[in-house]
């Protein structure tokens, strides 16, 4: 199957069109972690695995039957250097067993030959020493278009070969995105010309059934750019970025879905796995927050997506 194949399956068997997103701070997290982590460590980088592994153990498995993916962003993973890209296979393997979706957010790319040593180390299965094999085995990867479209070639065709997808920054959610990504040279909105590409990328690498392989990240901070967007890659699927903590809106996330209701999912990281209600406590309390962040998440955008288009389903298909 292909990743979109997989994407919209996943999806259609989830409750809610949320992407739980994964960002470790080793320090912010519950207090039951980290002192069951310590105590069983030998030493600061054991520790800071054991506790980046077990919560996000704890994480996925309070909502693996409400979502379909899990959104890693690599750099809270690589700030704790060896210990955190062990963390990173060890919370990679957790969502592989419990049947989720992993998207590795690291925004990479380079010229062609680094570009596809990014895609082979997240997609692919490098070689070495005569064998081949995957390395962090991602369903899919985050990538940045600004370096011209050639430099994207190299991560659709391994994506291609092993069946996995891409998401192609598109509209990010930060406030000075617009400066670059809103800029027209031409009469045409950069953001809109990278996401007619991406349309076209996925068209060229991928079958034409179903959703693409090739999808987007679009920020919900701006509803009105995210719908001219979508509407320019009717068969990707996006990843809603920007909600929760940097104050995204549900109408924008909305923007974000086709016109069925369908092919996309909001990430949250922090408003649905840091707080203050999740110090202290044991590590049941700590799944049931994150369940019930995640659910009224969901209901938020299913409500959402019903009062927009009575026609709609509110959940991803």
């Amino acid at each position: 199957m292909t990743f979109g194949e997989r994407f919209q399956g996943r999806c259609e068997r989830a409750v809610y069109p949320v992407c739980l997103g994964l960002d470790p701070r080793v320090d912010e997290m519950p207090a039951v972690i980290r002192e069951s982590a310590v105590a069983a460590s030998t030493g600061r980088d054991d520790a800071i695995r054991r506790c980046i592994a077990r919560y996000h153990e704890v994480a996925i498995s309070a909502v693996a039957d409400l979502v379909p993916a899990v959104k890693l962003q690599l750099a809270f993973y690589e700030q704790y250097g060896i210990a955190g890209m062990t963390a990173l296979l060890d919370t990679i393997a957790a969502a592989r067993r419990a049947g989720l979706l992993v998207i590795a957010d690291g925004k990479r790319n380079d010229i062609a030959s680094t570009a596809k040593a990014y895609a082979s180390a997240f997609l692919g299965c490098p070689s070495a020493l005569g064998e081949a094999g995957p390395a962090f085995d991602a369903d899919a990867l985050t990538v940045n278009p600004y370096l011209g479209w050639d430099s994207l070639v190299p991560f659709a065709e391994v994506a291609r070969e092993h069946g996995k997808g891409l998401f192609v920054l598109v509209h990010t959610s930060n406030p000075s995105s617009v400066e670059i990504q809103e800029a027209a040279p031409g009469g045409e909105p950069i953001y809109l010309r990278v996401a007619r590409q991406v349309s076209a990328l996925g068209d060229e690498f991928f079958d034409g059934q179903g959703l693409s392989s090739v999808g987007a990240i679009v920020g919900c901070t701006f509803p009105e750019a995210a719908g001219i967007a979508r509407r320019a890659m009717p068969r990707s699927p996006i990843v809603v970025v920007g909600y929760g903590a940097q104050e995204g809106t549900l109408p924008g996330c909305v923007a974000c879905f086709d016109e069925r209701g369908t092919g996309a999912v909001v990430n949250a990281s922090r408003s649905l796995t840091y707080g203050a209600d999740m110090a202290l406590g044991s590590e049941e309390d700590v799944v049931t927050a994150i369940r019930s962040r995640t659910e009224q998440l969901g209901r938020g955008i299913a409500t959402a997506l019903t009062a927009a288009a009575p026609s709609r389903q509110p959940t991803v298909g």
